[in-house]
């Protein structure tokens, strides 16, 4: 299997098949990231591609879930990616789910006809990037998107019958508009009804434009406990809709998920509870953070 520059897939992917069709970010501008900023964008071959999946079939009597790699495959245009579908059916028809990163952008440049020929081809369960439902502060993350494409475009999925989790990073907006992001984020989950929410904590890449308003003091980093405070708010807001609340990322202090139909007071109760189990002085700090964004403890 062909693996170029760094490979990042959520944690509730370790069971699928990670199989690349494209190189880096297509966008690789947001303001905080600099995951895949020396990696230049490109396409994988569909020899290579076919080559993998011969690989995949040799090694694994059957494969039930394939998850595309590296950061927004679904960039690809539609005749590309049901060609690569449908080449994954052929070799591997066994197969149930194909997931993959995508982002709001990559949405746009296909049509509705397009969204359900793919869903029919087993494209499904797509992770989006979002951050925030905040309009200003997509702004200033670069996301390239404005609040009302980002509804639109996930509405547009959901119309098509393509599932999506939707990823939300607490304490993207500073301190000063931390209770402002989390009323932000439970309307746009609210409004757009992803199957998963997945939850972490803003970790600001060294070299990247946030890094350097952060070291300017024009950008000042929620405390540890504003982060909690702000997840909390979110979780709080969210209507009980049958959605996974997936806050177990390694920035997170305090581990929590569950159904919000189901379990929503339940992981309020464990997140006031880790709160006052967490040292005053602690809380009130920006601990040093280690592997993506994990708060080191002293």
């Amino acid at each position: 299997m062909k693996y170029t520059g760094p490979v990042y897939r959520p944690p509730f992917e370790s069971n699928s098949l990670l199989l690349q069709v494209t190189v880096g970010c297509s966008h690789n501008a947001c303001t905080f990231c600099t995951m895949y900023r020396d990696t230049p964008f490109q396409m994988e071959s569909m020899e290579q591609i076919e080559h993998d999946l011969w690989e995949a079939r040799q090694m694994y009597p059957a494969v039930r879930r394939i998850f595309l790699v590296n950061a927004d495959p679904f960039v690809l245009d539609a005749a590309k990616l049901k060609e690569i579908a449908s080449k994954i059916n052929e070799i591997l028809p066994e197969i149930e789910t194909i997931a993959m990163y995508a982002s709001v952008k990559n949405i746009m440049d296909k049509t509705d006809a397009d969204l359900m020929e793919l869903r029919a081809l087993k494209i499904n369960e797509l992770n989006i990037g979002v951050e925030s439902g905040l309009e200003e502060l997509l702004q200033h993350l670069n996301k390239g998107v404005s609040l009302m494409e980002t509804r639109t475009q996930l509405l547009r999925l959901k119309q098509a019958g393509i599932d999506f989790s939707v990823n939300i990073i607490l304490g993207a907006a500073g301190a000063e508009k931390s209770l402002k992001n989390a009323i932000a984020n439970s309307a746009l989950i609210n409004a757009t009804e992803p199957y998963l929410i997945f939850v972490a904590t803003m970790h600001v890449n060294p070299g990247s434009p946030l890094f350097n308003e952060v070291e300017a003091g024009t950008f000042v980093e929620n405390t540890l406990g504003e982060n909690i405070r702000e997840e909390i708010e979110f979780l709080r807001r969210l209507n009980p809709q049958d959605i996974y609340f997936f806050g177990m990322h390694t920035s997170n202090v305090i581990p929590v998920q569950g159904f919000i139909s189901e379990e929503k007071e339940a992981m309020l109760t464990e997140l006031a509870a880790g709160m006052k189990d967490i040292d005053e002085n602690y809380l009130n700090s920006r601990p040093e953070k280690g592997y993506e964004g994990r708060p080191i403890l002293r």
